[in-house]
């Protein structure tokens, strides 16, 4: 498996996993250390089911590499599907991140309201195992547009 999509869904995987579910109605981001992570209210689908999202992120500090992983679901919301992962600059100044990712082809991803969940996440070498260090969290209910 290359790397970058390893990281991607380490990333995802870390997310999924270790961060609580936000109420339904949470649309503000959420700092759990050092930084926020933003979601724009659009995000955009194309023809061949490939998703992207893009928001703003800031953090400070860091020791190891930070990401901003993404996650999307539609209706019922009990699948989510991750959607990339960027390498993320921690200089205390805001960034923009930009996912792309195509979910399985079993996916009925479509354009209309869908909750992209953001994360950014940082791997902290603690004994010589990555272990993931949340900066900051943020769920969001957007519209997928088609392009």
């Amino acid at each position: 498996m290359p790397v970058r999509p390893a990281l991607t869904a380490l990333t995802a995987l870390a997310a999924a996993l270790l961060l609580p579910a936000a109420p339904a109605g949470a649309a503000s981001a959420a700092s759990y250390d050092t930084g926020t992570v933003t979601v724009d209210p659009t995000g955009h689908i194309a023809a061949d089911g490939t998703v992207t999202l893009s928001g703003t992120y800031r953090c400070a500090g860091g020791t190891g590499p930070v990401f901003v992983s993404s996650s999307v679901a539609q209706e019922s919301g009990t699948v989510r599907h991750g959607i990339g992962g960027t390498r993320a600059v921690c200089d205390g100044t805001a960034h923009r991140w930009v996912n792309t990712g195509r979910p399985s082809p079993d996916t009925a991803l479509q354009p209309g309201p869908a909750r992209v969940e953001a994360t950014l996440m940082e791997l902290r070498g603690l004994g010589g195992l990555p272990l993931p260090g949340f900066h900051a969290r943020n769920a969001q209910d957007v519209t997928l547009v088609a392009y």
